[in-house]
Parts: C-alpha cells; structure tokens; sequence
C-alpha cells in the first residue's frame, strides 16, 4: 500500500495509535501526531511531525491545529481518529457522571468535532479519507454503559458522515477493535485484572488481536486501495463477534 501525503492521527502518541503511525511511516505518508500528549514514544522520534498538542473534543484548539498542520505542514490527505477514553466494567451506580461525561466528550464529540475540522478542506479539495475507530464493544450488550453508547455513535456518525460527503469525493470508514494485545492489555493482565483466557476462548481465531493488525486495517481503509469502500465499519476483532451463538451448538469446535 503507498499513501501520499499528509496523514494525521489523533491519540498517535501510544497505543493503537502509534502502531498505525509506524504503518503509516511504512507505506510511505507524511505522518503527523496530533494528541494530548507531548511526548512521543522513542519509535517514532525524529520521523513523525508534532505532537501537535490539542484536546480533540475542544472545537477552536482542534480548528486552530488544522490550520496549523494545512499552513505548515501540507494537506491532508487522510485522517484516523484513535484517540479514546476507555472504560472498566463498572456497575450504572459506580460508574460517576464526570466519568461518563468525559468518555462521551472525548470518544463520540472529540471524533465527530476532528471529523469536521480536517474534513471540510477534503471537501474544498474534492478527495480525502477518514478512519475512525469504533469498538466492538459498541456491537454487542457489554457492561461498559458510556464506552459502548460512545462507540456506537462513533460506528453511526461515520455512516452518516459518508453518505453525507461521498457525493464531495471524501471517504469516511471505520475499524472496529476486539481485544487487542495493547501494552494496557497487558499490563492490567499482569496486574490480575484481566483473565486472558476467556478473551481467547471466546474468539473464533483463539488469540486477541495483535494492534499491527487493526493498523493494517487502518491503512488499508485510508488508503488509495479501498478507494471503492465507505460507509463501512470493519470488525478486527479474531472473530469474537462470531462466536457466541456457537455456544447454542456447544462451542467453537476446536481441531
């Protein structure tokens, strides 16, 4: 896959989102960080632009870092909205309304809000590509009660915001994450927080999704070779969307 241009990636400083900055590198863009934080993993140093530091869900600071990025930096050609508050499987009663506030004002606004401010120089140009991330959590009942609804706006806003801007030339898809093998993955199961095995067991491939591989779905959409496809949402996610109603028939069968 070759992208040329400016590529920018909210939240590019950890994570799903560094991954996708790396991928990006690969097929040749012009990568640009935009994220809350300044600093940049060792990885990317030296061969990405910025952090351009910015809240996302903050309309004027997100208006003020594209211009920014578009004045001295080039055009973009291809956004991907990473950056995401997550969620612990609280209880309605345990989990505080700042906390669901903040999730909703990051996950769904701040990628509606970054939708729009990079999007309406696409339209002026007439081309560009946007990648958000939704989250399968936003396909299935999960005790994430403000994670999940966020997500599901995200999967919903990206369908609207396609037909809207199809018929301009922009692109707007979105990837859907399973349980992905994050250093924050890992670290919460080290902790004993997390128990890996069900997240193994209940997806069809019997492994969490590797981050390079959600990337690679994100480059892909981003990039000339889907230059067919919008509207769409791409679960990467092992197939663990698949694999409860095996449980009906007695579960997946394992060779």
């Amino acid at each position: 896959m070759q992208i040329n241009g400016v590529v920018v990636v909210t939240g590019g400083a950890s994570g799903i989102g560094a991954v996708c900055c790396r991928k990006f590198l690969e097929a040749g863009a012009q990568v640009v960080v935009l994220d809350r934080s300044s600093e940049l993993p060792a990885e990317l140093r030296g061969k990405v632009a910025g952090p351009v530091v910015a809240d996302i869900s903050d309309e004027d600071e997100m208006r003020q870092a594209a211009a920014r990025i578009e004045d001295e930096i080039g055009p973009v050609v291809a956004l991907t909205n990473c950056a995401a508050i997550m969620q612990g499987p609280l209880r309605p009663n345990e989990l505080s309304m700042k906390e669901f506030d903040d999730i909703v004002r990051v996950d769904q606004r701040g990628t509606y809000v970054s939708c729009l401010v990079f999007g309406e120089a696409m339209l002026a140009r007439g081309h560009g590509s946007i990648v958000n991330f939704a989250s399968t959590a936003a396909l299935r009942s999960v005790p994430l009660h403000a994670y999940a609804p966020a997500k599901a706006a995200v999967a919903s806003m990206t369908e609207c915001l396609a037909g809207e801007w199809g018929p301009a030339g922009v692109r707007v898809n979105a990837v859907s994450p399973g349980y992905t093998n994050t250093p924050a993955t890992r670290a919460r199961i080290e902790k004993g927080e997390r128990d890996p095995a069900p997240l193994r067991e209940n997806a069809v491939l019997g492994r969490l999704v590797e981050p390079e591989e959600v990337a690679n779905a994100v480059v892909f959409l981003a990039s000339p070779l889907s230059s067919g496809i919008t509207g769409v949402n791409v679960p990467v996610d092992c197939g663990w969307l698949l694999a409860p109603s095996w449980q009906t028939y007695g579960g997946l069968r394992r060779p």
